[in-house]
């Protein structure tokens, strides 16, 4: 399961927004730093955990995983990609993940859940770069890649905030996002590393 290998798709949903964002003047690199900034606002919303909250958080995060998109496509269309501009979006898009995760972390005051959930995304994302840096190419599968996350978390956020009940174990639906994100977070990891080692 990854939506990353739907990007072809986004990619040509993104030509009114790649327009607008190059009539503003706006950097790739601005874009960036725009997206990162969303996410923490998703965060803020996730972490004080109220229903009204939750939906503003979800389309922060969705707002977040598409801006993340379109700063690589305003690249392109301005000429102007580069390793300095790829780097940047990596890192931002990493205290991204963090902050999203951590926000939802203290929401339902789950720490021990956050920690194992940003463990795993972090390793996930880890595994992917190292795999590049080793001459084999970036690797977005798995079974849960970036963009499976941010849309997950968004689905979660409307939900969450509609009914915040506990579900399973005293965890209610956030608690469960962040107990998938763990466990398949790591899975995920473990697979790109397994899949890597088999091509070298």
């Amino acid at each position: 399961m990854t939506l990353d290998q739907y990007r072809s798709v986004a990619d040509r949903l993104l030509g009114p927004w790649v327009s607008a964002a190059d009539r503003l003047g706006l950097s790739p690199d601005q874009v960036s730093v725009i997206a990162f900034l969303v996410a923490v606002g998703a965060a803020a919303a996730f972490a004080l955990g109220s229903a009204p909250l939750y939906a503003t958080g979800a389309l922060l995060v969705l707002l977040n995983g598409w801006l993340d998109v379109v700063d690589g496509a305003l690249a392109r269309h301005q000429g102007v990609a580069s390793d300095g501009g790829d780097f940047l979006d990596h890192v931002l898009d990493r205290y991204a993940d963090v902050a999203i995760i951590a926000g939802l972390t203290a929401g339902v005051e789950a720490y021990a859940l956050g920690f194992a959930a940003v463990t795993g995304v972090l390793l996930t994302s880890y595994l992917g770069t190292q795999i590049q840096a080793v001459g084999i190419g970036r690797e977005y599968g798995g079974l849960l890649g970036r963009a499976d996350r941010l849309a997950l978390a968004g689905i979660v956020g409307v939900v969450a905030a509609v009914y915040s009940a506990p579900i399973v174990a005293g965890l209610n639906v956030v608690g469960l996002l962040l107990a998938l994100f763990a466990a398949v977070g790591h899975l995920t990891a473990v697979q790109r590393f397994l899949g890597a080692w088999r091509d070298l």
